[in-house]
């Protein structure tokens, strides 16, 4: 039977909920800011730093390789110490980027740099926790929102980091980026201040009458479960492949790096310019519902990329993309809060995001392969497969969940 999870009595409080969505929305406007001035600047910088031009998109993979390996150490933090301490760690990491980076660009070092860009991946990984801080003082019927609404603050970020990158790259020649590096340690200082008002309490190991914790295979071995991170895996790293293909396959097909990065901007609006509405959606539709569209959705990007190679194929394509990756990605959230009680969620969650993360690793390391070997057309026939496979998984449980009620 699904244990369907809600906070503690004593944790629930919407207004409370409201204002720590607010908190962590900004705080993702930071965070994210930080992010996307290293992912913009790394491949660039590492061109220049590296020893072989081969190396030069290492960062990227390192940094994607650090938001893999922060996962279940920031789940074990956020049980021991509580959210907001949690968090503020991984700020800690966002202000080592900025110095390590631009240690790496002052001196010379590639490794350094690479240090810092590590350092990212491990503040990224902080930073996705905040959709289930979201959740965590919600009741059952504002939980979709909440987490949907911190994924707005995504939107700031978007922004605000090609901003960070434009106004301050040329500031200390011959030294590029490096003001922009010192800008993310400036970033992280103030998500730090920002998050010292969050207002989460600290998870208890047993509240009065609470169940215990159960046994960990109990928990992800249930087929709710099993279906939200299937749903889950697949919108990440069907979204992160695609995405970092894209601008390398628009250049090789004759369009420019200008378009190239417009292109980048449709996907990030299609991202996270939905958050607006998808929360009421799932609640209004039912998260099953929200996700099996959402997955077609999913298909329906790689259909548009397969009808042509013009600038308008690859827009259009990669913000369908973006808005499929968007609904998908916070249905799949909702339905693993639905899988734990409140003594298991720390857990549970940290284990969520190490199946997404590395199977986004996995992508990252692969896209690139597969673009230069077989082609843009194959790394969009890639996401048939693994959204069918998502899609049969949750239906599996759509009808499982019918069969039950039936029964009851």
């Amino acid at each position: 039977m699904t244990v369907i999870a809600a906070a503690a009595p004593a944790e629930v409080d919407d207004r409370r909920a409201r204002r720590n969505v607010l908190i962590l929305a900004l705080a993702q406007a930071l965070g994210l800011a930080n992010n996307v001035t290293m992912i913009g600047t790394a491949s660039i910088v590492g061109a220049m730093l590296a020893p072989d031009k081969a190396l030069s998109t290492l960062p990227v993979s390192i940094y994607v390789l650090g938001l893999w390996g922060g996962t279940i150490p920031m789940g074990l933090l956020a049980r021991r110490l509580g959210r907001r301490a949690t968090f503020q760690i991984g700020t800690a990491f966002g202000v080592m980027t900025g110095i390590l980076c631009a240690t790496g660009v002052y001196t010379g070092s590639f490794a350094i740099f690479c240090l810092g860009a590590f350092s990212t991946g491990f503040y990224s990984a902080a930073q996705q926790a905040y959709r289930f801080a979201a959740a965590d003082t919600a009741s059952e019927a504002f939980r979709p929102k909440a987490i949907s609404w911190v994924l707005i603050g995504g939107v700031g970020g978007a922004i605000l980091g090609p901003q960070v990158m434009i106004n301050t790259q040329d500031l200390w020649p011959p030294y590029l980026f490096i003001v922009s590096y010192f800008f993310q340690t400036v970033l992280a200082i103030a998500a730090f201040v920002v998050l010292q008002f969050l207002d989460i309490p600290k998870p208890a190991a047993a509240l009065p009458g609470a169940a215990r914790a159960r046994p960990f295979l109990t928990i992800v071995s249930q087929p709710r479960f099993i279906a939200a991170v299937a749903c889950g895996v697949a919108s990440y790293s069907i979204m992160n492949m695609v995405m970092t293909s894209a601008p390398l396959a628009m250049i090789m097909c004759g369009h420019s790096a200008h378009d190239a990065s417009v292109g980048i901007q449709w996907h990030v609006l299609g991202m996270f310019v939905p958050s607006l509405f998808t929360g009421s959606l799932i609640a209004r539709f039912g998260v099953e519902r929200v996700i099996a569209a959402v997955l077609a959705l999913l298909g329906a990007s790689a259909v548009v990329s397969l009808s042509g190679l013009t600038l308008g194929h690859f827009f259009i394509g990669l913000a369908v993309l973006g808005m499929g990756w968007n609904f998908s990605f916070i249905g799949a959230t909702a339905m693993v809060t639905q899988c734990y009680q409140p003594a298991e969620r720390t857990t549970i969650q940290s284990f969520n995001d190490f199946m997404i993360f590395g199977t986004m690793a996995v992508g990252s390391f692969l896209s690139g392969t597969l673009l230069a070997t077989y082609g843009w057309n194959w790394v969009n026939n890639v996401v048939f497969p693994v959204v069918g496979l998502a899609g049969v998984l949750l239906a599996w449980e759509m009808v499982r969940r019918r069969t039950a009620a039936a029964r009851a």
